[in-house]
């Protein structure tokens, strides 16, 4: 059996957890059979059982709106992908941008058509603010997808409730594999040379996030706690990519206005690479995941099997990864349910987050407990091995089912 993954993220070009899911999933799964990628960008790679094809879109002669030209460009990368042989017995999407080559892969070369949900278009109406009436494309383009996949795996429990609630399709065919960590990879290091690097003090303890400047990852919601936390601590913001000059500025101003109350607030918003993620990781005493919207939140789990431990909104599938009292601390959402994408977070839901992480703070033998919790339970529950040879499985099911007698 052979596998042909779209995806609009692959290394290099990476930038968010589906990017991440993609890249360790069609390692492990090139070890089980042959597994072709194509993928935004120019790579070409071929190594055993696993080649990737990149493609790009010629976009030079666009007069369309700049809002809608990162999308006439997916539509344009698509085609590209199925007009280049398919010779795969199933085809696997990732995130809404691969879904129309997916429908044309799966109508044209008569093939399984599975989609893993990432995210949910229906629950991130901030898109507007950056694709303008594309979103509506993209929702367009999802819904379609999902009427039409042989199989839809989604990465928790909470996701395959959101697909349910948002979308009429067979609850039988919404399967549930979780997001995984390779635990060789993410673990505890010297983060001495990324502290240096960037200009943190190894003296004092930070608090650390990792995410793109959008709605969803809530980052000004944290960055508006910062005034309520210990003075006694610094804070690290890894936060990049801005969804729109907007969010960019609000995030700029959000930062410049908590600088003058507090010291030791380090705002890195260049693309870092995989190993001084780690070390940074491995150097924070507490993660804070503030996303208002997370189908799983992979960047949890990483902080966990580097051993720390985790303060995080009690949102989507983050409470499938982080366990309250055990390996961190969950934050509700409740008080933002009436109005939860406005750009400015509720005084209250800013304090909660700080109130948790001044607890964690104060506590050094409970981080140390968590930590230890965090990292056994990243390698027990989420290796990437597990996570593959559930996937293959469910290829096997369809292929037989498509080659069956009807």
């Amino acid at each position: 059996m052979k596998t042909l993954l779209l995806t609009n993220e692959y290394p290099p070009n990476i930038y968010g957890g589906a990017g991440v899911h993609v890249d360790y999933l069609s390692r492990e799964l090139s070890r089980l059979h042959p597994v072709e990628v194509r993928c935004y960008g120019e790579q070409e790679i071929h190594g055993g059982n696993l080649e990737v094809h990149g493609v790009a879109a010629d976009t030079s002669g666009y007069t369309c709106p700049a809002s809608l030209k990162g999308v006439f460009a997916s539509a344009q990368k698509d085609l590209s992908f199925v007009t280049r042989n398919i010779d795969a017995d199933v085809v696997h999407c990732h995130t809404w941008y691969t879904h129309l080559g997916g429908i044309f892969a799966k109508l044209n070369y008569g093939i399984p058509l599975v989609l893993t949900v990432h995210s949910l278009e229906p629950l991130r109406p901030w898109k507007r603010e950056q694709l303008r009436g594309g979103y509506d494309f993209s929702c367009w383009v999802e819904r379609t997808a999902l009427d039409m996949a042989d199989a839809i795996i989604a990465v928790s429990s909470e996701t395959r409730n959101d697909i349910l609630k948002h979308f009429s399709v067979d609850p039988a065919k919404v399967k549930i594999i979780y997001n995984g960590i390779d635990p060789e990879e993410y673990q505890r290091v010297d983060p001495a040379p990324a502290l240096r690097r960037h200009g943190i003090d190894p003296s004092r303890p930070y608090v650390l996030f990792v995410g793109r400047i959008t709605r969803q990852k809530g980052i000004v919601y944290l960055v508006n706690a910062i005034r309520y936390m210990d003075p006694g601590f610094q804070v690290v913001l890894c936060a990049g990519a801005p969804d729109t000059p907007e969010i960019a500025a609000e995030m700029k101003e959000a930062v410049e206005s908590v600088r003058k109350e507090r010291d030791g607030i380090h705002w890195i918003d260049t693309h870092l690479d995989k190993e001084s993620m780690i070390r940074l990781y491995s150097g924070a005493e507490v993660f804070c995941c503030p996303s208002i919207y997370e189908p799983f939140g992979i960047i949890n789990l990483e902080a966990m099997a580097c051993e720390t431990p985790v303060v995080a909104a009690s949102v989507g599938g983050i409470p499938e990864v982080v366990v309250h009292d055990q390996t961190g601390y969950l934050v509700p959402l409740a008080q933002l349910q009436e109005s939860p994408f406005t750009p400015i977070a509720p005084d209250h839901f800013s304090r909660d987050l700080a109130g948790q992480i001044n607890r964690l703070m104060a506590h050094p033998e409970r981080r140390k407990s968590f930590a230890a919790a965090g990292r056994a339970r990243a390698v027990e529950t989420f290796s990437w091995s597990a996570i593959a040879r559930q996937t293959s499985a469910l290829y096997h099911q369809l292929v037989a089912k498509n080659h069956s007698p009807q």
